[in-house]
């Protein structure tokens, strides 16, 4: 939504007012996870204000580098860190103090390819990673819920080349909402697909994603023939597809759906935990 250039902090403000009064009425929990672009106390503001839980990457300066020198570190067991701390530090403008979270690598850290840079404060003898957040949940699992920002941004980044909602086709806002609708319809329709095809064993841990393309090839992309005999039309598909086991089971699976009272009957025996 950016030009390139940096927003103002009123301007983020704004476009966080935009987003939650944007949201149903049915929507009771709010969580968000930005990068340091929204770091800054208009933001954190806005977040406060619609009681939104939130974490931010911190910028560096030289006021914040001095607080993680002079914080109490403890070991981090449960990232991938040497060390964490936790304190509630009040920059410069900041109307209140807020929590911050941070992690400490004495090299820097072996997943750094994987990491954002602009996530690291890099020192002489330590490497970074800050966080300033509404949430109280332990420090683990509030850089566990930053670090799912990566996944969502390749699933938005899936949905724009794959599913073509970066195709916008009109000037005009309620035709592209409409396209937005119908595509992400299309994007979890293809989700849903998946699960239904999903091996029994799979657990929520263990489940991978198959990418809307990968879905296209072997679903949907497949060799097939029309025909038409004796009053009866049905389709045939190709016995030397590489995809026909799997794609048998899906289609038999789908066959399988069957009322059961205001509801469907389950198609898979296990459920997905």
């Amino acid at each position: 939504m950016r030009n390139g250039d940096r927003p103002t902090g009123k301007e983020i403000a704004e476009h966080l007012h935009q987003a939650f009064r944007a949201l149903p009425a049915c929507v009771k929990h709010l969580f968000a996870r930005v990068d340091s672009g929204f770091y800054c106390w208009d933001a954190v503001a806005a977040y406060l204000e619609h009681g939104c839980q939130f974490v931010i990457v911190a910028r560096k300066t030289e006021p914040l580098l001095a607080r993680l020198r002079e914080a109490e570190w403890k070991p981090s067991p449960k990232t991938d860190a040497d060390a964490q701390c936790e304190f509630t530090y009040q920059p410069d403008g900041w109307e209140k103090a807020i929590r911050f979270v941070a992690l400490r690598y004495e090299q820097p850290p072996q997943t750094a390819d994987e990491v954002e840079q602009y996530q690291l404060f890099a020192t002489a003898q330590y490497t970074y990673r800050v966080f300033v957040t509404g949430m109280t949940e332990p420090i683990h699992l509030v850089v566990g819920f930053y670090n799912l920002r990566a996944g969502a941004e390749n699933l938005i980044k899936e949905a724009n080349n794959d599913a073509g909602l970066a195709a916008h086709p009109s000037g005009r806002w309620d035709m592209n909402r409409n396209y937005f609708q119908m595509v992400m319809l299309a994007y979890n329709l293809n989700c849903w697909l998946m699960l239904f095809n999903r091996e029994e064993q799979d657990e929520v841990a263990t489940l991978k994603h198959t990418t809307l393309a990968t879905a296209r090839l072997r679903f949907l992309f497949v060799a097939a023939k029309i025909w038409s005999h004796a009053g009866r039309t049905g389709v045939s598909y190709s016995d030397h597809s590489a995809e026909k086991g799997l794609f048998g089971r899906l289609m038999d699976r789908l066959r399988g759906i069957t009322p059961r009272g205001g509801n469907f009957a389950p198609v898979l025996a296990g459920v997905l935990t």
